[in-house]
């Protein structure tokens, strides 16, 4: 198992650190592929030895079995092929957790690469991409394979049954991605949702691939979650999309719905110039800083006043559609921030573009709905095994601040939030 590894000793120095640092990201690659497979296998000699409860050659009384030499283990990653050495235990039972997550995500995107090959419509992109993760051949036969038991476990994972626990919050999105259907490129939806359970951990609830995003689809969605035993819906999050809103009144009746606040901003703000953008900021937050629902329709009524002569639509949608983002008044104070906002997809979105991107154009639906499974179930047991994202005995969070109208702030350089002059007045 001879490998190339570095270890930094204090008494070196910066020069030769920063040296061998600059060499990871310089002229031989291959340095970032040795340190990755050094990480990989510390990894993998912790695992083995917090299984046997030992390490080894060490006698203990709590010893729980002994190792038995080590099986090769190639994997074919972003930086190259890693050779690893996985610890064997000597009754078999040592399994390791380290390339789980890495089989789901990698896999697919793989599978998605090479079936865009293998149909002849791929750029030279593409093409290199595949080959430096994939390997340089590959076959039908191959993607068949591979392609077959992955299904198996991602469709296990979509069809789950949801009946061991109640999800009072579903937050609800869809994204969009191209697919070659019969030579022709079309626009799929995928819709997503998460749901925070009773325990206050999050869950991906469902993802699925669907030709458009209307009310008859999202009540088809909302129906299947119901079959498979989803209960115990409060409120739903979502953008402004009617299908949506309809689709949670038919099947979640009396549930709540809380129009995304961020959402509802971009929509406002797309109706004034960039210059008059700051004072529509320091408006709705004049609105949205009130805990009392009442005092929030008083200070609604001011904003309208505010624009009714200067910018008329503007006055016309904050009256029509703002009372829509208060909905989570009516929701716990320590839960409300984080459920203003459906930005609990809008990151996990992000997330899955930082694949999809790479295929820019899938070769079917089943390869758009293999790759965004993967990384979503990823996320998912993350979620389930990672902090607590509400507290749901009402005690209020450390963390239960989000930053996602801030975020915007910031992107829009508008540093400071005043009050705007109308409430002085």
């Amino acid at each position: 198992m001879a490998r190339e590894k570095y270890s930094i000793d204090k008494q070196e120095g910066k020069e030769p650190v920063l040296e061998y640092a600059a060499g990871l990201f310089g002229d031989r690659p291959e340095n970032l592929k040795n340190l990755i497979e050094t990480i990989c296998q510390q990894t993998l000699e912790a695992e083995i030895a917090q299984h046997l409860n030992a390490d080894p050659y060490e006698r203990t009384q709590g010893r729980q079995g002994h190792r038995n030499g080590y099986k090769p283990r190639s994997l074919k990653t972003r930086v190259g092929e890693l050779n690893l050495f996985v610890p064997q235990a000597r009754d078999g039972s040592f399994s390791t957790q380290l390339f789980a997550r890495y089989q789901r995500s990698e896999k697919a995107l793989c599978l998605a690469l090479m079936e865009t090959v293998i149909q002849g419509v791929t750029t030279r992109r593409v093409d290199k991409i595949t080959e430096i993760l994939c390997g340089a051949t590959f076959s039908a036969g191959t993607i068949s394979n591979l392609s077959k038991t992955m299904d198996e476990e991602l469709e296990k994972f979509r069809n789950r049954d949801l009946s061991g626990a109640s999800y009072p919050y579903l937050v609800v999105d869809a994204r969009y991605e191209k697919v070659r259907r019969d030579g022709v490129v079309a626009t799929q939806a995928v819709l997503i949702i998460a749901g925070v359970n009773e325990e206050g951990y999050r869950e991906i609830l469902l993802v699925d691939s669907l030709d458009l995003e209307s009310s008859a689809t999202w009540t088809l969605v909302f129906r299947r979650l119901k079959e498979r035993g989803l209960k115990g819906v409060v409120c739903v999050v979502s953008d402004d999309h009617k299908g949506i809103k309809a689709a949670t009144e038919k099947e979640f009746t009396g549930a709540l719905w809380q129009r995304c606040r961020v959402h509802f901003l971009r929509n406002v703000m797309g109706l004034v110039s960039r210059k008059e953008r700051k004072n529509i900021v320091k408006a709705l937050h004049y609105i949205w800083e009130t805990e009392d629902l009442k005092t929030a329709r008083e200070r609604i009524h001011k904003v309208v006043a505010l624009y009714q002569n200067k910018h008329p639509k503007v006055a016309d949608i904050i009256e029509e559609g703002a009372e829509e983002t208060l909905t989570v008044l009516a929701l716990p104070e320590e839960h409300r921030k984080r459920l203003a906002t459906n930005n609990l997809l809008e990151r996990l979105s992000q997330s899955v573009k930082q694949r999809t991107r790479l295929v820019r154009i899938f070769p079917n639906r089943d390869s758009l709905l293999r790759l965004i499974t993967a990384v979503l179930q990823e996320i998912h047991e993350e979620w389930i095994t990672g902090h607590r994202y509400l507290n749901m005995s009402k005690n209020k969070e450390a963390d239960a601040y989000d930053k996602s109208i801030d975020s915007l702030l910031q992107d829009a350089q508008l540093n400071e939030v005043l009050v705007p002059e109308f409430v002085t007045a």
